[in-house]
């Protein structure tokens, strides 16, 4: 018999709780993008996107400015 792990439940947050982790990750970054540096026009990027079953968990978060967001989602 062949063994198949078994997936793990993803974390998906209400509104409430998202933006209350959105800001410890902020916090947790220094409130800085942490590609550039810049401390203006911060969002939260999920590493592994919830489309792929990335889950709302700080392990799987990142603080980058709107131009860094934007660029990593082109490329």
């Amino acid at each position: 018999m062949t063994w198949v792990p078994q997936k793990r439940a993803r974390v998906r947050l209400d509104s409430g709780q998202y933006d209350a982790l959105r800001h410890q990750v902020l916090r947790r970054d220094g409130w800085r993008c942490q590609s550039c540096g810049t401390r203006s026009n911060l969002e939260v990027h999920h590493k592994e996107f919830r489309s792929q079953s990335g889950d709302d968990s700080e392990q799987n978060l990142i603080t980058l400015c709107a131009v860094c967001h934007a660029d990593l989602h082109i490329s």
